[in-house]
């Protein structure tokens, strides 16, 4: 398992690989749930630097500042946290893969990010759309989020 680790700075850094089988390592993390959209940010672009160009990396961002809220400095994103390039460990990516369920329930928090909602979207009236942009989300459809939750 690797995490993310929100620096003073507000910057993102992946952590070495930590051990799985040894939850005391494990420093507290937040964990996202979310639908996978276009340019979603890949464990390379953050080994490359070119994740911040992305626009996934808004998700990244949205979990790293509410974890510094809640007090937490490392979180985890599969987007980013797992290796799925060719140059992948296989073994470590099937692992990944299986271990998912008990990462979602050791985390501290897990966060939602809904792609669909925006607090920005308004009518012509002021009314917010909120609520239908809410109730028609991707991500109450997605086979993963009862195992997320």
């Amino acid at each position: 398992m690797r995490l993310l680790e929100r620096d003073h700075t507000g910057e993102f850094r992946l952590t070495k690989r930590l051990p799985n089988d040894k939850i005391p390592e494990i420093p507290p993390y937040a964990i996202l749930s979310h639908t996978w959209g276009e340019e979603e940010v890949l464990f390379g672009d953050l080994a490359d630097g070119t994740a911040k160009n992305k626009s996934g990396y808004a998700k990244i961002q949205f979990c790293g500042a509410q974890a510094e809220r809640d007090g937490l400095r490392f979180f985890w994103v599969d987007t980013c946290c797992i290796d799925k390039s060719d140059k992948a460990d296989k073994a470590e990516l099937q692992h990944a893969l299986n271990s998912m369920f008990q990462w979602y329930r050791n985390a501290a928090k897990c966060y939602v990010y809904l792609t669909e909602v925006s607090r920005r979207k308004w009518d012509a009236d002021g009314s917010s759309k909120w609520d239908l942009n809410l109730r028609g989300c991707r991500w109450f459809t997605r086979g993963w989020t009862l195992q997320e939750l």
